[in-house]
């Protein structure tokens, strides 16, 4: 199975750019399942359901979030009519949706995507992530239940993505981090068979900080005052993410590549 990873969609330019190139890379590499990480599609902030939709229609089939995952108020019920939009599964026990779900492909095979949220230097106490994610794979044995699985791990911390890594391997298909908008340049195959990649970076403009307008992010970080609001940098975007290749009867990983398209972070080709 043919699997693609993108990561967060960082306002108005990383929706266009998912619009603009994710139909035709499904078709030229002949993906099998496309996931993607929407939670700053929105401003930068959020997801409202009209990008949601927008995303979706040009060929996700699975829509993760994070830490905002309800910033825009619409996704508090619209996550309870689409099935395809997820927010962690560590998140407060009563909030709307599901932090993972079973889907299938186009030929029926079945895929776990879920999502967990770390806690080393994030701004709110969430509850355990590894025995959040232990619960669902347990109930979801790879290469039984789900021909392939998917976790998303939105945390601050390069450890604690590696540690998740470790403890999902031989259980996941691949682990891939988000939420610092940075890629990494460590994808691999851990000694278990789980694709590995700490950071997928962010599908924007990186002529920015982390895909905000320059300015005011500088001027807190030289004078430690806000003037402005942050905003979305609005440049020409790169797609950033990570392409896997799983083995329908194991579900383990047996290829696993960096993607960079568009924009300012080509990526590197010899």
């Amino acid at each position: 199975m043919k699997i693609l990873f993108l990561g967060d969609v960082m306002g108005r330019a990383g929706r266009a750019a998912i619009v603009e190139r994710l139909p035709g890379l499904r078709a030229e590499w002949g993906l099998d399942f496309v996931v993607v990480n929407g939670e700053n599609a929105s401003s930068g902030m959020g997801l409202t359901a009209e990008h949601a939709k927008a995303l979706l229609a040009a060929g996700a089939d699975c829509l993760t979030l994070g830490d905002h995952a309800f910033d825009q108020k619409d996704m508090l019920s619209f996550i309870e009519q689409e099935n395809r939009i997820l927010r962690p599964i560590n998140f407060a026990k009563l909030a709307p949706g599901k932090g993972a779900r079973l889907f299938s492909d186009a030929r029926g095979r079945k895929v776990l995507v879920a999502q967990v949220l770390g806690q080393v230097f994030m701004k709110r106490p969430f509850d355990d992530p590894f025995s959040a994610i232990d619960t669902v794979l347990k109930a979801h044995p790879l290469g039984g239940l789900a021909q392939a699985i998917i976790v998303d791990v939105h945390c601050e911390a390069t450890s604690e993505k590696m540690a998740m890594g470790h403890w999902c391997d031989g259980r996941a298909s691949l682990v891939v981090g988000t939420h610092t908008h940075v890629p990494t340049g460590d994808a691999q195959i851990l000694s278990g068979g789980t694709a590995y990649l700490t950071d997928a970076g962010m599908c924007g403009d990186y002529n920015s900080v982390i895909g905000m307008e320059k300015l005011e992010p500088m001027r807190r970080f030289v004078t430690g005052m806000p003037k402005e609001r942050f905003s979305p940098a609005n440049g020409p975007a790169t797609l950033s993410g990570v392409l896997v290749e799983t083995d329908d009867r194991s579900g383990k990983a047996l290829s696993v590549r960096m993607i960079r398209i568009g924009g300012r972070l080509q990526e590197a080709r010899p």
